[in-house]
């Protein structure tokens, strides 16, 4: 059965390329070019609650190395900023954490996490690593392709409601196929709950993560086969002077 679905996700390699991504040029990933969207004359600056939130983050790191916080503050702008980290945030981070923006830079655009272009209202990330890809994500890539409209991964739908991108490995394997929308990740995917799940966003639910197949977690879809017995507890199994 492993040989058939290793032949079958072979073939359907062949089918297609190695990544589907739209293919991008070097200086589009690691260098800025001012748009009308996009440039240092746009203002940005924290919300009161977020840069109270940017405070309890720095005070947790020594006065010298603030810096450090440059991660999660580049997070905590990105939401801000409806989902993407635009020139202004990576400027605005720089003066607040005391940094030369071109740090900034190199961290926003060496971390993937970053995303330097608007996206949709849903962030749709679909995993084709080797595990995803052998049960099954060529499909689930194309299906949600196709269910958006016929979009490539690296486009928004038209409506905006919805960007798709192909990612590796999201630490799932277990659960494969899966995609990530927003901060939620949707595992055990078919096509049929696929569909699903995005008619959901579309229609502004939010369908519950996890596993889409009726399985909890990461358990053997035909029930427990180990560790079925209670635990014993500290010190059951010492010698009677050390329990």
């Amino acid at each position: 059965m492993l040989a058939l679905r290793r032949s079958i996700a072979l073939r359907s390699i062949a089918r297609r390329g190695l990544s589907s991504s739209s293919v991008k040029r070097s200086d589009a990933l690691f260098v800025h070019r001012d748009t009308k969207y996009n440039n240092p004359s746009i203002p940005f600056e924290f919300s009161k609650e977020n840069l109270t939130k940017a405070e309890e983050i720095i005070a947790h790191y020594p006065p010298q190395y603030r810096k450090a916080a440059v991660i999660p503050l580049l997070d905590l702008g990105q939401r801000q900023n409806k989902g993407w980290t635009s020139i202004s945030v990576m400027n605005y981070v720089a003066k607040l954490l005391g940094m030369p923006p071109m740090r900034v830079y190199e961290v926003a655009t060496f971390y993937t996490m970053f995303n330097r272009e608007p996206i949709g209202d849903n962030f749709v990330q679909v995993c084709t690593t080797t595990p995803c890809m052998l049960r099954g994500s060529t499909e689930i890539l194309d299906t949600v392709c196709s269910h958006l409209g016929d979009i490539k991964p690296g486009e928004t739908t038209k409506d905006g409601k919805f960007t798709v991108i192909e990612v590796e490995c999201q630490g799932a394997c277990s659960n494969a196929p899966m995609m990530v929308v927003n901060d939620d990740f949707y595992e055990d995917l078919t096509a049929a709950s696929t569909k699903k799940v995005l008619d959901a966003f579309a229609q502004g639910q939010k369908p519950k993560p996890g596993p889409q197949s009726g399985r909890h977690t990461s358990e053997n879809s035909a029930g427990l086969t180990a560790l079925t017995s209670k635990p014993y507890g500290p010190g059951e199994f010492c010698t009677p002077e050390f329990q």
